[in-house]
């Protein structure tokens, strides 16, 4: 991470999570890193995408610790105990739909709103855990309707935030990241333990990724491995 400043300042929210535990640890056993602070439904602060007053809340009580120079939200969701990705037409549901909207579009445009603030000006990156599958233009196979549809969400309002910021922080980076399969709760029902990576190694991957962008990559559509994405 030799981009980011001696004794940097990192925050990841959602890491209760497979990918962001891995984060999170990396981030610790990083000897630039002077402070890594992870967030989640049962912390404190605590950020539930479910309660949209709890990351108002969050964001001002992380306010008095000074700027963030990474910021990673590695929340999301694909399924839960209720559902499984739709398939075909005849699944969709408003349930589903809204659920899955809350958790990977709605709360992650809160944390862009509320967080972005907190970026440092000299070298602050943000970055939202997004999906491939959330590409408008690589869709070949359909499917999986609320997961992509909420993800493709999450990517314009990632692209929009980054225009705006730019007057602003014109340094910043706010980027969208696509992890690849990574072997997590998320995978587990997809054969993830055959066919994913191990959430350390991917992690650390991304990781490598960001610690290589500049403010000529905000806005940006990127994989584990630097390539660039189409919306």
């Amino acid at each position: 991470m030799n981009s980011f400043p001696e004794g940097f300042r990192a925050l990841v929210i959602g890491a209760s999570g497979g990918l962001g535990q891995a984060f999170v640890q990396l981030l610790q056993a990083n000897p630039r890193c002077a402070e890594v602070l992870g967030v989640h439904r049962r912390s404190r602060p605590r950020i539930d995408f479910d309660d949209e007053s709890s990351v108002a809340d969050a964001a001002q009580a992380l306010t008095t610790g000074g700027k963030f120079h990474l910021i990673i939200n590695a929340a999301g969701l694909l399924h839960n105990a209720d559902f499984m990705p739709e398939k075909k037409l005849a699944d969709l549901s408003y349930a589903q739909l809204e659920v899955t909207f809350r958790a990977n579009t709605f709360g992650p445009a809160l944390v862009l709103r509320h967080f972005s603030p907190l970026l440092d000006g000299e070298r602050g990156v943000l970055a939202v855990v997004s999906a491939k599958v959330g590409s408008i233009e690589d869709n070949r196979l359909g499917g999986w309707y609320s997961y992509r549809a909420s993800k493709a969400a999450l990517n314009m309002l990632l692209k929009t935030a980054a225009i705006e910021l730019k007057r602003s922080k014109p340094k910043a980076v706010l980027v969208s990241l696509h992890p690849g399969t990574v072997y997590t709760g998320l995978s587990k029902p997809f054969k993830g333990e055959q066919i994913g990576r191990p959430a350390l190694l991917a992690a650390q991957e991304m990781l490598t990724v960001l610690d290589g962008l500049t403010a000529a990559d905000t806005g940006s559509f990127v994989t584990y491995n630097g390539e660039r994405l189409p919306w």
